[in-house]
């Protein structure tokens, strides 16, 4: 017999569905029950490798980090990795099986991947005390619902409750609630057992007449109001979720411990994979970083940071079209500091030759650092583990991209030149003494005079986001009612809201 579980699906992307999974799921293994995070089908170019060597979406790390459990490929068995606006490659089981159009998935593909995703989401429910499910977009997606695996299709042939997590901060959070609701089979609505309001800032008394009327309207539930917080938006799946003109997150405030601040820009580029590279660096006081898309907003940067990409070739297009590869090039002659992370290591280097990903054949990269590329059809997935300016580091690689390094220096199995350095290493400014020692080498090479702080810790830091998370769902949602939804099922003779789904 399945143990209990629960699906939290939003009224729109980015309603919040993965952290509100992650605050569950930590407010869950605090009061000691052994639970783990799920998600059939992820749309993502931000992703991880587990110890085994799969690849599933990082929030789907992060959330079994919350679940203080080792993420496997059980928690997240169909990745999407988008290569274009029309095609995915679609990752399974942590394996890389082809590209598919967007027709072509959900034109039949999609289906028949269901019984895959039953199957591991059978075999977690078997073996934790709970399950705590994340949908994707919408559940009221009417023109998916034949072949959806994510939302209702998961709910429906799992016996999964639904909450659905409402943005009010978006505002029309009533509209959407009650059309997500409407708008669903009565099969289906007998599954949504009731609503979490997300982001408000305010008096929650003022708020209670609308949910009493939502609760009259949809005879359904509000089982939280979780209060605005910055900082929370950790992992995310779905996009860049900030300005390319503003700062990454919700950067770190602390005052820099020297006189000086650290300046960094990352080049803001298409497919851009990963992005949470950089989180370690805007968690260090005193380090302000940007995104950016224009060759100007490189003139102040202490440190400029090529991230990794689905589209290496597209990418070094992009930055040629900009300026950027000037720029870039500028910079490495002048021993400015740059760093290029997977994609962004290869676009530094002399070529490339990609029969895999653009399919152009050779192109000729930046020539800045002395590699050469050829793209193999198998993806590289490992944990690698090595040593850096007499520092431990530990990362994750990603990539069709095979480097060939013919010069410099060593440096996590890539290579530096001067004061520009490469590696596929995903993840490896986590490492705290390394990330460290990296930085006072930018500094000294800018000539600024900042102090990395000794005491940071990037795995602390998360861990105390997490906590964050945990404390807002034991906090502003009713636990009990919410633990009665996990353990028991939705409430029976839920009422139907018409019109219901078109036929």
């Amino acid at each position: 017999m399945n143990n209990g579980g629960l699906l939290v699906a939003g009224t729109t992307s980015d309603a919040g569905k993965s952290v509100v999974t992650a605050g569950v799921c930590r407010w869950l293994v605090r009061q000691g029950v052994k639970v783990a995070p799920f998600k059939a089908q992820n749309m993502s170019l931000n992703s991880f490798v587990t110890r085994d060597g799969a690849e599933i979406g990082r929030a789907q790390a992060m959330q079994a980090q919350a679940c203080r459990v080792e993420p496997t490929a059980l928690m997240n068995p169909v990745l999407l990795k988008p290569g274009g606006e029309r095609s995915s490659q679609v990752v399974l089981l942590g394996k890389p099986v082809g590209e598919l159009s967007a027709r072509g998935y959900h034109g039949g593909r999609q289906r028949q991947l269901l019984g895959t995703v039953l199957d591991c989401l059978a075999e977690l429910r078997g073996t934790y005390d709970a399950v705590i499910c994340e949908g994707a977009g919408s559940p009221a997606e009417i023109n998916l619902r034949r072949t959806d695996i994510v939302n209702m299709g998961i709910a429906r042939n799992a016996g999964l409750p639904v909450l659905v997590v409402g943005d009010i901060d978006r505002g029309g959070v009533f509209a959407s609630f009650f059309g997500t609701v409407a708008l669903l089979s009565p099969q289906d609505q007998e599954l949504v057992a009731g609503f979490l309001v997300n982001k408000f800032r305010g008096d929650v008394s003022l708020l209670q007449p609308g949910l009493d009327m939502l609760h009259g309207l949809t005879g359904r539930r509000t089982y939280g109001v979780l209060p605005f917080r910055h900082g929370l938006g950790i992992d995310e799946e779905d996009g860049l979720r900030v300005s390319l003109r503003g700062t990454v997150r919700e950067s770190n405030t602390a005052p820099p411990l020297g006189p000086d601040v650290l300046r960094v820009a990352v080049c803001a580029i298409p497919l851009m994979s990963n992005f949470t590279d950089v989180d370690a660096l805007a968690a260090e006081p005193g380090v302000v970083v940007r995104f950016v898309d224009r060759p100007e907003e490189l003139a102040d940067a202490d440190l400029v940071i090529v991230p990794g990409t689905r589209g290496t070739v597209r990418a070094l297009e992009w930055l040629r079209e900009r300026g950027l590869a000037d720029a870039l090039r500028r910079r490495a002659a002048e021993q400015r500091p740059v760093l290029g992370i997977c994609g962004g290591f290869q676009i530094l280097g002399e070529r490339i030759e990609d029969d895999v990903e653009s399919r152009l054949g050779r192109v000729d990269g930046l020539g800045v650092l002395p590699v050469q590329v050829r793209f193999a059809h198998e993806k590289t997935l490992t944990r690698p583990v090595g040593e850096a300016l007499g520092e431990p580091v530990e990362g994750y690689e990603i990539h069709h991209g095979v480097a060939d390094v013919q010069g410099g220096e060593p440096f996590l199995d890539g290579c530096r030149v001067g004061q520009t350095w490469g590696t596929h290493w995903h993840g490896s400014l986590e490492s705290d003494g390394f990330r460290r020692a990296f930085l006072r080498e930018v500094a000294a090479a800018a000539g600024r005079r900042f102090v990395p702080a000794p005491d940071t810790s990037f795995a602390a830091l998360r861990e105390e986001q997490l906590d964050r998370l945990g404390d807002l769902i034991e906090q502003h949602a009713d636990t009990d009612a919410l633990w009665r939804l996990i353990e028991s099922g939705a409430p029976q003779g839920l009422p139907f809201i018409p019109p219901g789904a078109p036929a």
